[in-house]
This record gives structure tokens, sequence and C-alpha cells, in this order.
């Protein structure tokens, strides 16, 4: 693994010369994040060594560099999940390549079905906790200590500062954030009515098929972590009949332009 992340970084740093500090993965729905970006660079996964491709609808696939104020940042249009077949250490490997690439604190989003009484479809979510119920661990194997220690303390996945940073934004710029617990959960199917309520029992607020695989690397590595949901569909028998990825991303797109100012503003005052 090591030597897979290095010749990716040997290329990119090849191609672009840039050194960011700000890594960002854009969810369902939101790749459009990279308009507020001075872009400088654009790779395509195909090109990068030992990059996966996404494969699906609403994942561009593209590692995007550029600048938000005077924060270098690289941002990931379309990420990986486990349920395309990836294993967890494919999933999770641009998260690897940020890291030595200089990424010291990383932004990931998603969609999310909420089960929050106290949620809407379009709501956003600042992730303060998560519930691992992936079937595999990406941290399972042999590990490597150029990376992180074997044992990952993971008492603070999101960063407790940065949650506190993006409030205030969030007060001032008066957009309504939610808190919430986000469950993870293989997919790709979108969950049965008996799971929305199992995932309310835990008590976990929302569930989706990413995000905890590559946080949980993140901090593998020391790297600072804010997350974001946008609530594209309740876990209820009003709506789970008529849930479907189409619905899913017309809901993310709707909360776009709210969570793009935030995020954008968390990353220049950060």
């Amino acid at each position: 693994m090591w030597d897979k992340v290095q010749d990716a970084v040997s290329f990119i740093k090849g191609k672009t010369g840039v050194n960011p500090s700000y890594g960002i993965i854009l969810g369902s729905g939101l790749g459009g994040f990279t308009d507020d970006m001075a872009i400088e660079f654009t790779l395509p996964y195909s090109e990068i060594p030992h990059f996966p491709v996404s494969t699906v609808a609403g994942h561009k696939g593209a590692l995007v560099f550029g600048t938000i104020g005077d924060r270098q940042v690289v941002a990931m249009q379309g990420r990986f999940h486990y349920y395309e077949g990836y294993s967890m250490q494919e999933v999770t490997f641009p998260v690897r390549v940020m890291k030595q690439l200089g990424v010291e604190r990383l932004i990931v989003s998603n969609a999310s079905g909420g089960v929050n009484s106290y949620y809407h479809v379009g709501d956003i979510v600042v992730i303060y906790d998560h519930v691992n119920m992936m079937p595999e661990h990406p941290l399972r194997g042999n590990n490597d200590e150029r990376f992180g220690p074997r044992f990952v303390n993971m008492s603070e996945p999101y960063s407790r500062d940065m949650i506190k940073k993006a409030k205030e934004i969030a007060l001032e710029l008066d957009i309504d954030v939610k808190d919430g617990i986000y469950l993870a959960l293989q997919g790709p199917t979108f969950e049965t009515l008996s799971e929305y309520r199992m995932v309310k029992v835990i008590g976990a607020d929302c569930v989706g098929m990413s995000t905890v695989p590559e946080v949980i690397v993140a901090r593998h590595m020391d790297m600072e972590v804010f997350g974001i949901s946008v609530v594209t569909d309740m876990g209820n028998e009003e709506n789970i009949n008529t849930v479907n990825h189409e619905e899913v991303l017309q809901a993310a797109r709707s909360a776009e332009p709210k969570v793009r100012r935030l995020i954008k503003e968390l990353m220049i005052r950060y």
C-alpha cells in the first residue's frame, strides 16, 4: 500500500506541483462545490496510478486542485463505495494519497436517509459521531506504522473545533443545521423500513453507504475531519415507497448552495 500511495503522489506532484492543506470528498449531488474554487488542475481518476474509477451516477471521477481564498484545496469529484466491489483499502486509497500530498484537514459530505423525527428532506446535518456497521474494516490486516498506529483512538472522529466554527458560521449566515450521528451500512439497496427502525433504535439519526471508512483512515493518519450530510429521504412509512437514486440526487442539489457556502467559509476561516 505504501508504495502504491507514493506512486500516486509522485504522479500528482509531477502534474500539479501543489501542496494542498485541505481535502474535500464531494458526495452525491454536491460536486458543484468546485465552481467555488479557483481551479488550477484537474486530474481524472483514470490517469492516476492505482486509483479506482467511480461507477455511480452523479460522481464525476476527478481530483480537482485549486484555491478557496488563500487555502490550497484538493477536491474529490466522486468517491468510491464498498458496494461497487472495491476493497476497503481501495475505497480509502485517495485519503491516503491526500495525506501524503500535505492535507491535514478533510471535509467529507454525503447524502443520507433520516430517521430522526425532527429531520426533514433537505436538512443539513453536521455529523458529530458515527456508528460503523460496514461488513469490512479499512484498517483490517497488517498495519503500516508509516501511516499510523495499530489501534486508533476514535473518541473524536469529527473535530469538535471544526464543528464549533461551522456552527458559528451557520448562525451568522442564517443557515439552519442539525446535529447528528451517522450510521454506515454496506448498500447498495436503500434500507427497508425495519432497517430504518434498527438505525433509530441503535441511536443514530441518519444512515448512508459511505463516509465512515474514509473518516477512519483519516483519523488513522491524524487528519482533522469535518463531516456534513444532506437528508435526502426520510425512513418512514410515508416516504419509503418512493425513494430512488434520482430523488436522492435532486434533494442533495436543492441543499447544495447552502452546503457550499458553509464549507467555503469554514475552509477560509478555520
